[in-house]
């Protein structure tokens, strides 16, 4: 693809230094510490009864980002000193201007930035170079730059102060609703990026995404080594979700040619994880395709294979450049993994890593994987990481449920249509669901789908699914419930918390709690009564193997960036090599003893990976959480208790539990309901 914006030499040059290990200065703060004590006690004679902690905090806060270009250290001891709200009616009041207007500026920032990305999001015309020019342009990239310029992102820093992931878990236990507002204000301008290298981020996410969005597997053109022909022609499926579905669909297989269209795809996947995939059949019909012996075909003559050139990798590198280079500028989370875990999960990468290294290799594991190979009756493949026998929908042929849901859904529009009536299907009032529903676009998506939240209330939420020619199958469906999940925590989250800077949940993983919880009802939306005696049993052991899966792969994440950081000289090259060891490893150690396929790199096919690095440890901690969520649901109106649980707002993790159920987040809850499962089938 040509590129129609490149970086600037000074900005190209951060990068080298970023990822080539060049020293960089440790701190962009030209504020020194005799300064800061100076302005603290020049704060306090002005306003004697200030509290004397609110002013060491907000004036360190301050000093952290106040650079040369900001003004002298005699400026900043006068704007501090000017700028300070010593009162608590004057706090307040200046917290509703300010989150009024912070509403203005970044809800018409993300709806630009939906607006422009719809070409390469929503099925249309074809994506040219100028549409992708625009959907990677970042709306938010002056923000910071604009705030920190104007003075505001200070006048926030001064007065509302930032706290720690241990600090709010501490004191936030009895802060006031306003508080807590005031705490989420303090999070906004904690880093100083600039525009430049905000829009590079921008940029090489929107590239990598393209690039994930875009690739697809004509299935239809796959062929085994005998010439038979397994997939319809006009099955073309995303990686690695659709290639996953297609995979998990055959376990209830009525033509009992499953297995081998599992083993097939198997083959496929790894050779996209390895960059030995033809790049000539990738969404691309002309050839025919044999992924065991690896041969490409056209109108029946064999071609010369081009295998794609490491560019999965590529796009991961350039992230890795981009996201690197804004280390400097992040005082409070220096990498970009204490910012994918302090800061946007909330939850530390070591804490993470324990809980599902413990979750991983608990003797359940070993159960479970002896209850699959009895069911189906053979030895496990690697593939069967993705078994999907726990699922009611597991039973009922895929052809059936297909036909059902182009039925219901023939356009897009017709989904949307009925988004009131799946809500109050699921218990939601008339009112509530007439509410949510009116605020929700959906689209026919390009890629697998996936839901944008509106971030003002005058704006409407985004739901992306699949929908083919002849309306939206099953497995578009299924995406879509679970986007509905998010779009409904959306909408609820901005409409009903008490305040806009509370808006949200705690990370992303309560998000997609919720997304799970609904998708799992959409036997239920459709008809089907999936109750059983064993629904429970049956339940638990579903989210244990999913989450078991993803605890892997999400390990497989961490420890790469892990090594980038550790080797910030690295080529594409030798990352794709260590994202393909790192898969082999963990799986050699903790899956191979389950499911055989010794050193097979099926945990490295994740596209999130790729297109949205360390985003992956959100899915198996959604899972507890979602666990968690239903087991507290049971008995309880769903539509009343949703609403209950995310209008609190962004809490921290473990207090956002302890609100919704009663208990902080912990695994324990769902390895002892697998324990009763693994009872119940003895």
């Amino acid at each position: 693809m040509k590129k129609l914006f490149y970086p600037l030499i000074v900005l190209f040059g951060l990068f080298l230094n970023s990822c080539s290990g060049a020293k960089q200065p440790e701190s962009i703060s030209s504020i020194t510490d005799s300064m800061i004590e100076k302005t603290i006690t020049q704060i306090s004679k002005t306003y004697p009864d200030a509290n004397s902690d609110m002013v060491s905090r907000g004036v360190h806060s301050a000093a952290s980002l106040w650079t040369v270009t900001d003004g002298t250290e005699a400026d900043f001891i006068e704007f501090c000193t000017k700028q300070f709200v010593p009162t608590a009616a004057a706090k307040e009041q200046l917290f509703e201007t300010l989150q009024t207007n912070f509403e203005i500026l970044l809800g018409n920032y993300n709806k630009i930035s939906v607006d422009l990305k719809l070409p390469l999001h929503v099925v249309g015309n074809p994506i040219t170079e100028i549409n992708e020019a625009f959907g990677a342009f970042d709306p938010f990239a002056h923000f910071s730059d604009d705030m920190f310029n104007s003075k505001v992102a200070f006048v926030v820093l001064l007065n509302y102060p930032f706290y720690t992931l241990e600090e709010k878990n501490s004191l936030g236990k009895t802060w006031s609703s306003l508080e807590w507002g005031y705490a989420r204000m303090g999070d906004l301008f904690i880093s100083r990026v600039p525009a430049a290298i905000s829009q590079q981020i921008a940029e090489t996410l929107a590239d990598a995404d393209g690039y994930i969005s875009n690739y697809n597997v004509m299935m239809g053109q796959l062929r085994t080594e005998t010439e038979d022909k397994l997939f319809p022609d006009n099955m073309a499926l995303i990686t690695h979700w659709g290639l996953r579905d297609e995979l998990k669909s055959n376990y209830s297989n009525a033509d009992g040619n499953g297995l081998e269209k599992q083993e097939l795809i198997y083959e496929v996947m790894k050779h996209i994880i390895r960059q030995t995939i033809p790049q000539q059949v990738i969404s691309d019909a002309d050839f025919t395709w044999q992924p065991y012996s690896n041969r490409i075909f056209k109108d029946g003559v064999e071609q010369e294979v081009e295998v794609e050139p490491d560019t999965r990798y590529k796009k991961l590198h350039a992230i890795c450049m981009a996201v690197m280079a804004a280390d400097i500028y992040n005082p409070t989370y220096p990498t970009y993994i204490q910012r994918s875990f302090d800061k946007d999960m909330e939850v530390s990468a070591e804490q993470i890593e324990q809980m599902f290294v413990e979750f991983i290799s608990s003797p359940e594991v070993a159960q479970v994987g002896a209850l699959i190979r009895q069911r189906l009756g053979r030895e496990l493949r690697p593939f069967d990481i993705w078994y999907d026998g726990f699922k009611s929908r597991s039973a009922i042929d895929a052809n059936e449920l297909d036909a059902k849901t182009k039925a219901l859904y023939p356009t897009a529009q017709h989904y949307e249509d009925d988004l009131a009536n799946t809500m109050v299907k699921l218990g939601f009032t008339p009112e509530k669901s007439q509410q949510v529903a009116s605020r929700i676009t959906v689209d026919a998506s390009r890629g697998a789908g996936h839901a944008w939240g509106a971030m003002m209330k005058s704006d409407k939420a985004r739901l992306r699914t699949r929908v083919g020619g002849e309306g939206m199958d099953y497995k578009g469906f299924n995406i879509a419930t679970h986007e509905f999940g998010h779009n409904v925590e959306q909408t609820i989250t901005l409409h009903d918390v008490d305040h806009y800077m509370m808006n949200g949940v705690p990370s992303t993983a309560f998000t997609e709690a919720l997304a799970f919880v609904f998708q799992k009802k959409d036997l239920q939306l459709l008809g089907y009564n999936n109750e059983s005696a064993d629904q429970a049993a049956l339940q638990a052991l579903d989210i244990f193997w999913g989450s078991y899966e993803i605890m892997g792969v999400s390990l497989v994440d961490l420890y790469t960036w892990q090594w980038l950081y550790e080797h910030p000289k690295a080529t594409s090259k030798q990352l794709k090599e260590t994202i393909i060891n790192n898969a082999i490893k963990v799986w050699n150690k903790y899956y191979a003893p389950i499911l055989g396929g010794e050193d097979s790199p099926i945990l490295a096919v994740y596209s999130h990976m790729i297109d949205i690095p360390l985003y992956l440890p959100n899915y198996p901690y959604g899972h507890i959480i979602e666990f968690q969520l239903e087991n507290y649901l049971k008995g309880r109106n769903f539509g009343t208790e949703i609403e209950r649980i995310y209008s609190v707002g962004r809490l921290t993790p473990n207090l956002w539990m302890e609100h919704a159920v009663g208990t902080a987040v912990s695994t324990k809850p769902l390895i002892d309901a697998t324990h009763d499962a693994i009872e119940y089938y003895k």
